[in-house]
């Protein structure tokens, strides 16, 4: 994503090798700027922003629990509790989702 090629140039880490084309610095996963001078060019990326969600669909749940938890016991584990729908787990497991 653009935005996570929006490194301070003093920040960049290096990602290429001296002389490597933009075309094969974005192919290998970096960002390429080449219009600061004695920076690395070919740079690593700041990492993706994830958030944790619980899904809205019940039926992609992924059971965190067992059958009877307690909300608090099954929040205290991390996950998501919603006591419905019925045939569904309740105590499910976070989605992570990128920002």
């Amino acid at each position: 994503a653009k935005c996570q090629c929006k490194v301070v140039p003093k920040q960049r880490t290096n990602c290429g090798y001296p002389g490597i084309s933009a075309a094969e610095c974005k192919k290998i996963g970096c960002c390429f700027n080449a219009s600061v001078p004695s920076v690395p060019w070919c740079y690593n990326p700041k990492p993706k922003k994830v958030k944790k969600m619980c899904p809205n669909d019940p039926y992609t749940r992924i059971n965190c629990g067992h059958p009877g938890i307690k909300p608090r016991e099954c929040t205290r584990k991390g996950c998501c509790f919603r006591a419905h729908p019925a045939g569904v787990p309740w105590c499910f497991y976070h989605r992570v989702m990128e920002e």
